[in-house]
């Protein structure tokens, strides 16, 4: 007979071993394929849209090229304020205790970086569309998809419930992993080939 006293999952009535219900993958499923679709959806448009080679760019730079380049240098730094922040949230960082404002600077950090990108998305769809004429603009743009896939399934995995312990760690790591690897084909890129102007 199992000892209850020894093993918590013992029932003391009948002897028998109930065994903790691992979360099911399920609940994933549905963010995944949302995201999923948002990716291929902005494939197809930004490879069938015919390229305007005109977007409209903010003030206080002196070209599209260079807003889009310091545009997604903010979204890469608030990248890696949203990494360690989760990091710090998760108890990842050894001798850091987590701050009561923890999560109010992922969620900001997070959110500031998304609306960052947004203008360099525009103009990257709407002004250039989908090019397949160079290694780097290939990785550029089928990255470009993935990241935007990825943050909608984290988006639609925020408020589901029954979500396993990796789920949120791994689709947040997809979006980071997709914004550097943005942020290398763009603004590293132009700072390499052009230094840094604004």
């Amino acid at each position: 007979m199992t000892n209850p006293l020894t093993n918590p999952h013992a029932d003391p009535h009948s002897g028998t071993v109930t065994l903790p219900r691992k979360p099911s993958a399920a609940p994933v499923a549905l963010p995944l394929a949302v995201g999923a679709l948002v990716a291929v959806g902005l494939g197809v448009y930004g490879r069938l849209h015919t390229p305007t080679n005109f977007a409209i760019g903010l003030a206080g730079f002196s070209g599209t090229l260079t807003m889009k380049t310091w545009l997604t240098t903010a979204a890469f730094v608030l990248a890696i304020v949203q990494l360690v922040s989760a990091l710090i949230m998760y108890g990842k960082l050894p001798g850091l205790v987590a701050p009561p404002w923890i999560g109010t600077l992922h969620r900001w950090s997070g959110r500031l970086a998304f609306l960052a990108t947004i203008p360099v998305a525009f103009h990257c769809l709407y002004a250039l569309g989908m090019s397949f004429d160079a290694p780097r603009v290939i990785v550029h743009s089928l990255t470009g998809c993935f990241f935007y896939g990825a943050f909608v399934a984290k988006m639609v995995s925020l408020p589901r419930r029954g979500l396993p312990g990796w789920a949120l760690p791994l689709l947040g790591g997809l979006v980071f992993t997709g914004l550097v690897v943005l942020w290398l084909t763009s603004s590293l890129w132009f700072f390499t080939t052009f230094g840094f102007q604004f």
